[in-house]
């Protein structure tokens, strides 16, 4: 639908759609233009105050606009703010006000004005509470889409840096920003998120990111790994950016996908980048060695306890006591204290969070060995996992080491060994059939091989090398 040249019939028209009288934060300002009349809407809180002001004090002292033949020609003459255009289509029209624009109509024309003199509440660009570093920028991505583009302009003052913006479907017409290099992204890549992201069709975007990282994925609920990497850190997704990778910003969500993303991903972090070379290299194999560990050291511990292996020189994984509980019913126990803690402590507030999770930890612990409920050994190895667990910042990627090692569990309790063997191949089928929203695949660089981008992947290389 189009707006007319008959005034009464387009404020009537943008009163209802806007829900002017009906929604106490649409605010509607009538006013006179050198005789002209027109009318002001804008969303109360995102209007900037101070340039409204502005505008409509130009505006109320402007003794003639007779000259203007055309709403262009009225914003090229009259309107001061610099971000204005002129639109006809009235579905346009309300969309850009409920994003935040303010909208001018005037008599006389068939068209109106879009100031984006827009601001939105925002807290301060503070460090994430994941992905800190030790040393560089302590900034984060916010949930204000302008806000986390400049962070990205502001490490990257090139041309050819390309932030094109989209919006997500008809109906939730929720703004994204596709953020790459012009001349260093794969070109394939890009089409196939155009692709994808034109073909998204939700409600909503209630969860942010997620919402639409599980629209433009295949439904693989079976699949633990996680298909998308998250960050909040404006040096990690610029560093993405230069590598030609491309980075998803979402409106109202402070984290950023990278994209595309493969399994060995996770294996780096931003504070191997704080450290001279072969320190970073060190603390990326640690990280590998820590993913195996988690996975595999109460498994294997549990299978060796259980058919008796434990003897010679693996003597000292023997228990040491008798125990009255099953040692499978132990370690599963284990498992959901810990996450019971890491629950409350979410839920804890800020003050008594940290003395909580510990007293919660010590008492728990003590309790349960004295209680001859959990055995200390089993004790030891599921603390040492759950420490683990923060050694890389995926949450995702930590609760599917989790389901998995409860898997391969039960599956040594049914089989022995066998069933550690049997989950070891399912393990490795899971990987090779998980299916990333877009890229050369989820084992890349191992499959397809490419030993470049391995080496790369798990030796950190000097910095001035990495960007050549």
């Amino acid at each position: 639908m189009l707006l007319s040249n008959d005034y009464e019939r387009n404020v009537r028209q943008l009163d209802a759609l806007l829900g002017v009288g009906r929604s106490f934060d649409v605010a509607a300002r009538d006013l006179f233009a050198g005789r002209r009349r027109c009318r002001i809407y804008c969303i109360d809180g995102y209007g900037d105050d101070a340039v409204l002001e502005r505008v409509i004090g130009h505006l109320l002292a402007l003794p003639s606009t007779v000259e203007a033949q055309s709403m262009q020609e009225f914003v090229d003459r009259y309107v001061t703010f610099g971000e204005v255009t002129a639109e006809r289509v009235l579905d346009a029209a309300v969309t850009a006000v409920l994003l935040g624009k303010a909208l001018l109509l005037a008599e006389g024309y068939n068209a109106c004005a879009l100031l984006d003199a827009k601001q939105f509440p925002a807290r301060g660009v503070e460090e994430p509470s994941s992905g800190k570093v030790l040393r560089g920028a302590h900034d984060g991505f916010i949930e204000t889409l302008v806000v986390n583009t400049a962070l990205l302009r502001r490490r990257i003052r090139d041309p050819r840096l390309t932030l094109e913006g989209r919006q997500i479907s008809e109906r939730s017409r929720a703004d994204v920003v596709l953020c790459y290099m012009e001349h260093l992204v794969d070109r394939d890549l890009l089409e196939e998120l155009r692709r994808k992201l034109d073909a998204v069709d939700i409600r909503s975007v209630s969860m942010g990111q997620e919402s639409i990282a599980e629209a433009l994925m295949k439904p693989q609920w079976w699949n633990p790994f996680p298909n998308v990497r998250y960050t909040e850190r404006p040096d990690v997704a610029t560093a993405c950016i230069m590598e030609g990778s491309i980075v998803l910003l979402t409106d109202n969500s402070p984290a950023a996908m990278l994209l595309p993303t493969s399994f060995f991903d996770f294996v780096q972090e931003a504070n191997d980048f704080c450290f001279p070379p072969l320190i970073g290299s060190y603390l990326r194999l640690l990280r590998c060695v820590v993913f195996l560990l988690t996975l595999f050291i109460t498994p294997v511990w549990y299978a060796l306890v259980k058919t008796s292996a434990a003897v010679g020189a693996l003597h000292f994984l023997a228990i040491a006591e008798e125990y009255e509980v099953p040692l499978l019913v132990q370690l599963l126990f284990a498992e959901f204290i810990v996450d019971l803690i890491k629950l409350t402590s979410l839920n804890t507030p800020p003050v008594f969070s940290n003395s909580f999770s510990m007293i919660g930890a010590l008492v728990l612990g003590d309790f349960a060995v004295q209680a001859h409920w959990l055995v200390p050994e089993g004790l030891a190895y599921m603390a040492f996992v759950a420490i683990a667990n923060f050694a890389q910042p995926s949450y995702e990627l930590g609760y599917a080491f989790k389901l998995l090692r409860l898997a391969l569990l039960l599956l040594v309790a049914a089989l022995d060994w066998a069933g550690l063997a049997l989950g070891c191949v399912g393990i490795a089928a899971l990987l090779a059939t998980n299916k990333p929203i877009a890229g050369k695949g989820y084992l890349y660089p191992l499959v397809p091989f490419d030993a470049r981008a391995l080496r790369r992947l798990l030796l950190r290389r000097p910095i001035c090398r990495e960007n050549t």
